[in-house]
């Protein structure tokens, strides 16, 4: 055998005669990106994406198909080729139409793989959807409940009827599969952790840094873990068994809890970084901001999170026949069904702005109003008062809207002459919460943990913080997500002596919505399930949750309603792979790309031509396998791959592999029917 030297990104190689550039580079060990390649085929040097430098040319060469030549100096690696390589990836995401993760995925802060667990539910298979959900965020159960639902807005499903019931169909899987299996934990690292606060982010946290093999301890004050989910969201909402069954799986995973113990009261904070090799805090924000006004002082004025810890402890709680709450958050209006359930016959909802611009959900506000609380919008207080009969007098104003002002929302003014008086026996104020700053010397500014946004590293070495401490009170799934990041770059640095942020998931190309509404055209409608609820005749005299569950048969047809947007390839993708390996960008290139076309007459392939780049793969493995199924059409930018004559993919594949083909598919263009179904993407 005759052997040929030349030299590879500066190291002397030595090849056999006809080597090719590519087939060289793979033997040293080296990466070069392709799409048409195939050990199968002839070389094709479609895709121009395995381009390398020759010293001495003047143009770069394609790896795939450049036979190594005595003496070559090639380089793989340099400037220009990496510039090249990016400029053709730009093209090709300029014309490639698709998801790779579905939109509610990419709206939804925990990143849940959505459409992977909804196939699994409408498969009957409750246990797998719980592991899939489990992957990113660990308390299906109670964020199933309480969750403000942001993918739902993102849902596909709406441009047809309605966004499949994707936070109640959680509920439903962690409900129907209490039992499922836990993830198996890594091998012990030997390193301990300590977290502060089982609420949200503390115990995300906990959960994936067991999983990642650190053992963790979690401290909190309170008898229970939860936090603000625990003793701030009522019992109809969020029955506690339901925190607490999900609580104890962390516990399970091999976390221990201290309750009833508070940092910098109980326990020095220099006493944990002492004893453990990092510390995580992932503090509620507990503590309620004030309303600045006089008589706020007085008995009978609560703040809406102590008054709604009393009654999730069982505590007796006196609201009288008056109660009238200021605030237009999800905790005031918590606070006045609460209110209405313990006896209130009046209680009066008072917020500054209109019901427009309220930050609780449309929902709770309409169910508060079904089940007797009053809205007095564009009203705030002014002073409040107690009289000898022990009622309070509260002097209000009318207020009304101007300009926008920082939140976005417009602002509310007072109008002079307006003062009017307001009786109740029970003041609740919810204006929002803040962190309590006991024992954090020197780690807050303007009330929250100094963090890093992505890896929660504060300004003290191995501490970390994620959740409403470090992003102010936020949304249940927020601090999740939160703790589950920081968890990940807490294990990078516990392992590297580097806080390192994760970004696994890598590049996302995102259909248009023009490309979207195409994509949904000619879907058949069908209503969204409708959760049962008990009897509004039976809520206000206890605690019942009020939403009851769907049943298998509804969870299931539900779930079927999902338009499966997330592309079953995009885990094993090399598209997708390269783009983000070199830094390439979907809107580089503006223009006119192809529609979108999806073809899913055959049983077991489904073919999407929006996707294909024409690396010619499949067209050649069908023609060197004598069932040519798919050929190239067009010139130009009008070039397609696709059937004989343009036909349904069924009607020409008798005697086909498809399976051979789909799985040399680079892109997702072809994709078996069962992992289009069932394999979710990551």
């Amino acid at each position: 055998m005759t052997f040929v030297s030349f030299t590879l990104n500066g190291r002397r190689q030595e090849v056999p005669e006809g080597t090719t550039i590519l087939d060289a580079a793979r033997a040293a060990g080296l990466f070069i990106p392709t799409f048409c390649s195939d050990e199968r085929l002839e070389p094709f040097a479609s895709c121009f994406i395995c381009v390398v430098e020759i010293a001495g040319r003047g143009t770069l060469a394609p790896a795939c198909s450049t036979v190594v030549q005595e003496g070559m100096d090639v380089l793989s690696e340099s400037e220009r080729v990496l510039a090249a390589r990016r400029f053709c990836l730009e093209l090709l995401l300029s014309d490639h139409v698709g998801d790779c993760r579905g939109p509610c995925t990419m709206a939804c802060p925990a990143e849940v793989d959505i459409p992977g667990f909804l196939a699994a539910l409408a498969g009957g298979d409750n246990t797998a959807a719980v592991e899939i959900i489990r992957r990113t965020m660990p308390f299906p159960g109670v964020l199933g409940r309480v969750c403000t639902r942001p993918c739902e807005r993102n849902c596909r499903r709406s441009k047809v009827e309605a966004p499949v019931a994707i936070c109640q169909l959680h509920r439903f899987a962690a409900d129907a599969a209490p039992d499922a299996p836990l993830p198996v934990c890594a091998p012990a690292s030997g390193r301990r952790v300590a977290v502060v606060g089982a609420g949200p982010a503390g115990l995300s946290a906990a959960w994936y840094l067991q999983l990642l093999g650190h053992d963790c301890t979690i401290f909190d004050e309170h008898e229970q873990a939860g936090g603000m989910l625990r003793y701030g969201i009522p019992a109809y909402r969020l029955p506690p068994q339901v925190m607490v069954h999900e609580a104890a799986q962390v516990e399970r995973l091999g976390a221990h809890f201290r309750f009833g113990v508070r940092v910098g009261r109980d326990i020095a904070f220099e006493d944990l970084q002492h004893d453990y090799d990092a510390v995580f805090f992932g503090l509620g924000a507990q503590r309620a901001k004030p309303l600045k006004i006089a008589g706020e002082e007085l008995d009978g004025v609560r703040a809406g999170v102590d008054f709604l810890k009393t009654v999730a402890r069982g505590e007796k709680v006196a609201v009288g026949s008056r109660v009238l709450v200021v605030g237009g958050g999800n905790t005031a209006v918590d606070a006045a069904r609460v209110a209405r359930r313990l006896g209130a016959s009046s209680v009066t909802l008072l917020y500054r702005r209109s019901r427009r611009e309220m930050p609780a959900w449309e929902e709770e506000v309409r169910a508060a109003e079904d089940e007797g609380v009053t809205l007095a919008e564009l009203e705030a207080p002014l002073r409040l008062e107690r009289n000898e009969d022990g009622s309070m007098e509260v002097t209000c104003i009318a207020m009304r809207l101007s300009e926008p002002d920082a939140s976005g929302r417009s602002r509310p003014e007072p109008m002079p002459g307006s003062e009017h008086i307001r009786k109740a026996d029970l003041v609740v104020t919810a204006l929002g919460q803040e962190v309590e700053p006991e024992g954090l010397d020197g780690m807050l500014q303007r009330g929250l943990l100094l963090a890093d946004p992505h890896t929660g590293q504060t300004v003290r070495e191995g501490v970390f913080a994620g959740g409403d401490c470090v992003s102010d009170a936020r949304l249940a799934v927020e601090a999740v997500a939160a703790g589950r990041r920081v968890a990940y770059a807490m294990d990078r640095w516990l392992r590297s002596g580097r806080a390192e942020d994760d970004a696994s998931h890598g590049y996302d190309h995102q259909m248009d919505d023009e490309t979207a509404s195409a994509a949904t055209a000619g879907i058949a409608q069908q209503g969204r399930a409708v959760m049962p609820e008990i009897p509004l005749q039976k809520r206000c005299g206890g605690f019942t949750e009020v939403e009851t569950g769907f049943s298998p048969k509804s969870a299931q047809e539900e779930a079927a309603r999902c338009l499966k947007c997330a592309c079953s390839a995009a885990s094993d993708c090399r598209l997708r792979e390269y783009a983000a390996l070199f830094g390439a960008r979907q809107e580089r290139f503006s223009g006119a790309h192809r529609s979108y076309e999806h073809d899913a007459s055959h049983a077991e392939v489904v073919h999407d031509r929006h996707k294909c780049i024409q690396c010619g793969l499949c067209v050649r493995l069908a023609e060197r396998a004598g069932t040519p199924v798919l050929g190239f059409a067009g010139r130009g930018f009008n070039a397609r791959v696709m059937p004989a004559l343009e036909r349904p993919l069924a009607d020409v594949a008798a005697g086909a592999d498809l399976e051979l083909l789909a799985a040399a598919c680079p892109v997702g263009a072809l994709v078996s029917v069962t992992k289009n179904d069932f394999e979710p993407a990551t």
